[in-house]
């Protein structure tokens, strides 16, 4: 039973949202840097030579996939969809791929990304993920750091004690790591923006340029507007386990805003 009175029980679920909504934009920022830092944190090279039917194979897949989930809050594959899991998880070697490197595939207008990991470049990535979580947590903490407590009003007192239990999340629970590993399962997240910025995840993320990623008849070299930059971007995020190694794919659509998908 909730005792609080009716002033105080608004306040305090105004900076639950808060910082609800707050640590979901720092698990959304850390997925995109540790997906996207490849090329300036591992020498990965993004290679635009994906043909468009392995393209396409993989983006068919990933929407079956995400399809047969049940339950977005429990990720995980049903059996029956395993053996096509397993299929997108093991494509790179299907089609002699590479690891670590972005293969894309490019149109006038649109993009798809994958990528694969295996091994110890999964357990990097999970490092990389929680790293980025951390730090995006630690900067919303230095805001008040210096802040008299006797000088905090109750609001800001709640968010910061609100901050400091969130030490406990780690993502790779969020992502059922442990249940991939021993349980052999395969498990699937997606991430959409409507308006993804290219030059953000380009430039600022990956460490290149956005016609590297979408291609100089796509992106818009001088002056840019703001909606010239803005591409509707989804991104899956399939793990699994192959003869006890862990594996990731990664499959990113991009395609500009103002066409039509």
């Amino acid at each position: 039973m909730d005792m609080r009175d009716d002033d105080a029980k608004e306040q305090s679920d105004d900076v639950f949202t808060r910082v609800s909504e707050e640590l979901n934009q720092f698990r959304l920022y850390a997925e995109i840097a540790a997906v996207f830092e490849g090329c300036r944190k591992f020498d990965a090279v993004i290679l635009p030579t994906l043909s468009g039917d392995t393209a396409r194979e993989v983006q068919r897949g990933m929407a079956r996939l995400e399809k047969s989930i049940a339950e977005p809050s429990l990720p995980v594959i049903p059996p029956d969809q395993t053996e096509l899991a397993g299929q997108v998880l093991n494509a790179y070697r299907t089609y002699d791929l590479s690891t670590n490197d972005y293969h894309i595939y490019r149109r006038p207008g649109e993009a798809m990304i994958l990528r694969w990991l295996e091994g110890e470049q999964v357990a990097v990535f999970y490092q990389r993920l929680q790293s980025h979580f951390d730090a995006m947590l630690e900067n919303a903490r230095e805001e008040h750091r210096w802040v008299d407590p006797s000088e905090m009003d109750e609001k800001t007192k709640t968010y910061q004690q609100l901050l400091h239990k969130a030490d406990q999340i780690r993502l790779e629970e969020r992502w059922f790591r442990d249940l991939v590993r021993e349980r052999g399962v395969c498990a699937l997240s997606t991430q959409t923006v409507y308006e993804m910025n290219i030059a953000f995840l380009a430039e600022d993320v990956m460490g290149t340029s956005p016609e590297e990623v979408v291609g100089e008849e796509s992106a818009v070299l001088f002056d840019p507007s703001e909606q010239d930059l803005a591409w509707f971007y989804k991104l899956f995020l399939l793990r699994g386990v192959r003869d006890g190694l862990e594996q990731m794919c990664f499959f990113t659509f991009l395609q500009k805003s103002n066409e039509s998908w």
